[in-house]
């Protein structure tokens, strides 16, 4: 019984390094980005491409470095399990770096590059509801939303409370539903986001709380050890001092929000 135990764990195990390897020799010469739909940072535009800051920062840095740029949607709660297995190379989606999952330091997990753009994170509400939101206190006991594995969803969970309520979802983007449907009090998400949708078009009845939360960077992550790192930093530091990064930044009205910290390892 205990051999066959052993044999089922070690076909398993030969599976897993098969398929890694598979996926990482499949993408070898490229710089496969995992991506969320995350508008200013990667969305698709009316023709159904992928654009955005991040989409064309990553297809700048692709062209010097002479790698080809692929672009996977993910689940952003598996980003590390996606990096691993190989199925992408680089999580590039407007990931903040100064944060912790579940505890546990984002840099313990994946090697970030330089950091580019700051950010933080913000409450969003019902605009009708601006007076019940006006410091933290006011969020106990709430319900909230936030995307899954983000970093919002330790701000959310940790503001509400064991006697609040918390509702994961795949992207950021679908908070807003939540909390225009009623599901939810708040929501919690990057305000880079939160300022290009909250009071406009669809999400007119949105608003984003007076109360401030902890700032935060943005860079690229990728795989422990992966030499892919050193080359995109490389290749940032020219990019910013050409002012190309900064022309990008201009372009999705991102320019207050640059910064290239060359010091910056998470």
């Amino acid at each position: 019984m205990k051999k066959s135990i052993c044999l089922v764990f070690a076909v398993i195990l030969f599976v897993c390094m098969v398929f890694s390897t598979s996926c990482s020799s499949k993408n070898a010469g490229k710089l496969v980005c995992g991506i969320t739909d995350f508008e200013p940072m990667n969305f698709r535009d009316s023709s159904g491409k992928w654009t955005g800051f991040d989409t064309e920062l990553a297809l700048l840095v692709g062209q010097r470095l002479g790698m080809k740029v692929a672009f996977q949607e993910i689940a952003w709660e598996s980003k590390y399990q996606e990096l691993e297995a190989g199925t992408i190379n680089a999580i590039w989606n407007g990931f903040t770096a100064n944060a912790s999952e579940n505890g546990v330091p984002r840099s313990n997990m994946v090697d970030f590059s330089y950091s580019y753009l700051r950010n933080q994170q913000c409450i969003v509400i019902r605009a009708a509801r601006t007076g019940d939101f006006r410091n933290m206190d006011d969020l106990i006991g709430k319900s909230s939303s936030a995307e899954s594995g983000s970093a919002g969803e330790s701000v959310a969970t940790e503001a509400v409370g064991e006697s609040g309520r918390f509702i994961g979802v795949p992207a950021q983007i679908s908070t807003f539903l939540e909390v225009k449907s009623g599901a939810v009090d708040f929501a919690v998400v990057d305000i880079l986001l939160a300022q290009r949708l909250a009071g406009s078009g669809d999400y007119s009845d949105l608003a984003i709380a007076n109360i401030t939360l902890d700032h935060e960077v943005y860079a690229v992550g990728f795989k422990k050890g992966s030499d892919l790192r050193d080359r995109v930093n490389a290749v940032l530091k020219e990019l910013y001092d050409e002012g190309k990064l900064r022309e990008l930044a201009g372009k999705y009205g991102l320019e207050d929000s640059l910064v290239l910290d060359t010091n910056f390892r998470g």
